[in-house]
């Protein structure tokens, strides 16, 4: 049996089969001996205007207009939608508390994918904090991410130590970059081919195809649903300052477009020699789709300037550019990782060196806690089985939570740090990172 055959994509009947699918029963029960309410919300409904205005509440934002609340309905069939409702509360029909999910894919080391439930919209009102809703609605959905089959949960999250009691651990940062462009100087490739001005429509249609071309060698990377390049490109008809936006493309010497970006210029009044420009999205499938555009973005005429987000912690750009103090680079957590499943999720992965690890996993919520043993071949494929008793002869102990384990899962950080951080304990941690470890970081493009 091939790991395509023991962890297949989802497909969308599974995916249709999760959206439909009813709420936990435990969280629902949990919740109602408090008086509240925890039900799906139905996106063809009247319920999800009121959802998404809490939504919007919860993050900040300004009340949804009518225009802005259809393009969301209209973009929003991919997803799970639940709401927690206090019947007590003034406005009854809007929910104190959000949570969306849907399945998608997440690139693993190796250029394989392992089906994932990604997790979003997490919102608990002001007034309804520290009644157990959030920890209701994130172990309900990983419940029923459990009983999809699904080995791992994600999300991007905005307040980053909230996550670590359900099992979520960062396990792909994302770097922001600070480039002075004076001081940088280009001293990388010049590849053939030609950087050209395209519309942002252009690029909304050419991203998906080029996006699904490159993204399984990009440990971190999901399968980006559809509705989110329009906001990106700034294509849906209730896009704000989306005419701010500049798109352009690379295409190789044979014609074939394999690189996009999206950018945005802030002249400085004072110095209109020193304006400002930040990279909203860069797409690149090849070294010189990714040389040639980085080289147009720090040659631009009149920038002093360059920033960009949701970066690689290891950049080749750093290696092409004459003054590398030029980049201010800012590290941070980005995509979290929750395995629930241990030998699905493990087997689906490539590793860095042969060897034999006895995992001792524990979990708190009880989804992947046990005893595993992988052993990794020369080819660098896992196979994964329990043990009991002693360990077998030559297997390198580690025991862990699952936090732990889940921000190894990418190769983002080494198993040796984690024991040295007292995260992990392990006879021979060295051994066990070596067998662990990837060649490359893993990224994450986007926010979701």
């Amino acid at each position: 049996m091939t790991t395509a055959d023991r962890v297949p994509v989802a497909s969308e009947a599974d995916r249709s089969a999760y959206r439909a699918g009813p709420v936990d029963e435990q969280s629902r029960a949990r919740l109602a001996e408090g008086g509240l309410d925890y039900r799906r919300t139905s996106i063809d409904g009247d319920d999800f205007a009121p959802w998404l205005q809490s939504v919007a509440r919860g993050f900040l934002d300004g009340e949804r207009t009518p225009e802005q609340i259809a393009s969301s309905r209209e973009r929003s069939g991919y997803r799970r939608l639940t709401g927690v409702y206090d019947p007590a509360a003034p406005v009854s029909e809007a929910p104190v508390a959000t949570i969306a999910s849907w399945l998608g894919e997440l690139s693993v080391p190796g250029g394989a994918a392992v089906p994932a439930c990604a997790i979003s919209a997490v919102t608990v009102a002001p007034t309804h904090r520290r009644r157990g809703i959030a920890r209701a609605m994130l172990e309900g959905e990983l419940r029923a991410a459990a009983d999809a089959g699904i080995p791992v949960a994600m999300l991007t999250v905005s307040e980053s130590t909230l996550y670590g009691r359900y099992g979520f651990a960062p396990a792909a940062a994302s770097a922001s970059w600070r480039i002075e462009t004076r001081r940088a100087a280009w001293i990388g490739p010049r590849p053939e081919g030609r950087v050209d001005f395209i519309s942002r429509e252009t690029l909304r249609g050419l991203a998906p195809a080029l996006h699904e071309r490159v993204r399984l060698a990009l440990a971190g990377e999901i399968d980006v649903p559809g509705s989110h390049w329009d906001g990106f490109a700034g294509t849906s008809p209730t896009a704000e300052k989306a005419g701010e936006k500049r798109a352009i493309q690379y295409t190789d010497a044979a014609g074939e477009v394999r690189g996009l970006a999206l950018y945005t210029v802030r002249e400085n009044h004072d110095d209109f020699t020193k304006a400002s420009v930040r990279v909203v999205y860069l797409l690149t499938d090849g070294d010189d789709a990714y040389a040639a555009l980085w080289r147009f973005l720090l040659e631009l005429d009149l920038v002093a300037e360059v920033n960009a987000d949701e970066l690689s912690v290891d950049e080749p750009l750093l290696w092409m550019i004459a003054d590398q103090r030029a980049a201010t680079i800012t590290l941070r957590d980005h995509q979290y990782v929750r395995i629930l499943d241990v030998a699905a999720a493990l087997e689906v992965r490539r590793y860095g060196a042969p060897g034999l690890i006895a995992l001792d996993v524990s979990d708190a919520l009880g989804h992947a806690a046990g005893r595993y043993l992988l052993e990794v071949d020369a080819e660098g494929v896992g196979r994964v089985r329990a043990w009991e008793g002693d360990a077998p002869a030559g297997a390198v102990e580690v025991s862990l939570g699952i936090e732990e384990l889940s921000a190894t899962y990418l190769g983002g950080v080494s198993l040796a740090t984690l024991a040295a951080a007292g995260r992990v304990r392990s006879a021979d941690a060295a051994a066990a990172a070596r067998v662990l470890s990837w060649h490359t970081a893993p990224r994450l493009s986007i926010w979701y």
